[in-house]
């Protein structure tokens, strides 16, 4: 019974994990924040190509579980929600809203330990969320759509170097791999490719690999960084984190000015607040849960 609870969680994890990832504005890395496996996670992805066989062992363990609702969460995506973006960006942009809102409480409550008294971080706070509005203004200015229909040397580093980049903002809470895509202006044909090969087109198998390429080698020499900043200055980091959550509100804000057909960036106008309250819900019903989990395993 407890391992059929581990194999949903991990799958529930994973697949809101990927939903997110999957919407310009949105971290996959602030939904494992939220939900309280961040550090599991990045520990996991470093011991995979770092540890001893026995760590790699349990990483792999670990990360196939996530992996498996990671991977339908992206299938939904592609096949299911691109549609409903468009057609309800001001909806979901409110609810995104409402995730983050109510997580920065929940965040600054369980690393209260490492956030008191340390109050000369805050210029860390400030450097994270200075980051993600650069990152989104650059979006507006420089993205593009970048042709990657012609297979050649220039193609392919330039892809390898986006897939880097964007999974290392995945990973990281606050910004959008999705943005960064975007602003390489190879979101949009990457989706399409993916669209394509699961309608068996293997044509656009060559620019996937190479892309999932550049997504291994990202997470590869990224992870360490990460897991050294968490496990030597998590103060600081945990201040630069809540900098990049507080100012991924901007980010889905101009979320809608990033579709294919741009519109309007959301405004008190176009704000839902019941889709704003339903995140805020979610986010309380995911902590109570987490919360329940914790106390069942003690």
């Amino acid at each position: 019974m407890k391992k059929i609870k581990d194999y949903i969680i991990n799958f529930i994890n994973g697949f809101c994990m990927a939903l997110a990832d999957s919407v310009p504005g949105v971290s996959g890395g602030t939904v494992a924040f939220i939900l309280g496996f961040y550090d599991k996670f990045i520990k996991a992805l470093d011991d995979l190509f770092r540890g001893d066989l026995n760590k790699k062992k349990k990483a792999f363990s670990y990360l196939f579980k996530i992996a498996i609702g990671w991977g339908c969460g992206v299938i939904l995506a592609v096949l299911c929600l691109a549609s409903i973006f468009d057609k309800h960006i001001y909806e979901l942009s409110s609810l995104f809203i409402g995730f983050i809102i109510f997580a920065i409480p929940i965040v600054i409550k369980e690393e209260k330990s490492n956030l008191k008294g340390k109050y000369k971080n805050l210029i860390f706070t400030f450097l994270g969320a200075f980051l993600v509005i650069l990152i989104t203004y650059l979006n507006r200015v420089v993205g593009g759509t970048f042709n990657i229909n012609n297979f050649n040397l220039g193609t392919i580093l330039y892809v390898f170097l986006a897939a880097m980049v964007a999974i290392s903002a995945m990973i990281l809470p606050g910004v959008s791999g999705s943005t960064i895509l975007l602003i390489f202006g190879i979101y949009i044909p990457i989706i399409n490719k993916i669209k394509d090969f699961l309608h068996l087109s293997f044509s656009a198998l060559p620019i996937l690999i190479v892309f999932g390429l550049g997504v291994i080698f990202g997470i590869l020499y990224f992870t360490k960084l990460l897991r050294k900043c968490l496990d030597k200055r998590r103060s600081a980091t945990i201040y630069a984190i809540l900098g990049m959550m507080i100012a991924s509100i901007y980010s889905i804000i101009m979320g809608p000015t990033t579709l294919d057909v741009p519109l309007e960036y959301l405004t008190f106008n176009t704000f839902n607040i019941l889709y704003f309250i339903l995140g805020g819900v979610i986010i309380l019903s995911l902590e109570g849960l987490k919360y329940f989990l914790t106390k069942e395993k003690e």
